[in-house]
């Protein structure tokens, strides 16, 4: 069912519009450099109770009722079957002196949890990462495949937060921490 109730009587219909080419990859990676996002670190344990974690900056807020965010995994990482089949997740922002976890998750062929504080969330669930900015432990909800990349989506069941942190963001390629408001590159 359609949640549009009447035509837009200004819009041509998709076959009537000219053509146009998607960007390249290469492009659409540029562009969207220029787009800030906070890094993360999503994290889960599979049925064994190994962990399981990648960094992502492609977490966001879908729906306040139900609170339900969205995360995207590359459907090459070699996380994705554990993510997809786990019952939940954590979302772990990362805070501004996070930067070392931040580029461990983004290696491949290493212990990505070594040399890291996590603790279970709840006693026996999915790695919280202490001193993160924010945490928000989520049920999975279900999952998209679009294009390249697997949208997970989950629940929030739970959430963390350290006020005196700030958090740390990938912005043109690059760390930023936002220390008061003034942005510090680097």
């Amino acid at each position: 069912m359609s949640m549009w109730k009447y035509a837009d009587p200004g819009r041509r219909p998709r076959s009537a519009r000219p053509a146009e080419e998607p960007l390249s990859p290469e492009d659409f990676r540029e562009a969207m450099s220029h787009l800030a996002g906070a890094l993360t670190v999503v994290t889960t344990q599979d049925a064994l109770g190994k962990r399981w974690g990648f960094t992502a900056t492609s977490a966001l807020s879908v729906s306040q009722s139900p609170p339900l965010v969205l995360v995207g995994v590359g459907n090459t990482s070699s996380c994705l079957q554990a993510m997809l089949e786990s019952e939940s997740f954590i979302v772990n922002v990362l805070s501004e002196q996070q930067r070392e976890v931040a580029e461990s998750f983004a290696r491949k062929g290493v212990d990505r949890f070594a040399g890291h504080d996590f603790v279970p969330w709840p006693a026996d669930g999915p790695p919280r990462l202490l001193g993160a900015h924010a945490a928000y432990r989520c049920r999975t909800a279900g999952s998209v495949q679009v294009g390249d990349h697997q949208l997970l989506i989950g629940e929030v069941t739970g959430f963390s937060a350290r006020s005196e942190a700030g958090p740390l963001l990938w912005h043109r390629r690059d760390f930023v921490a936002l220390s008061g408001k003034e942005a510090v590159c680097g």
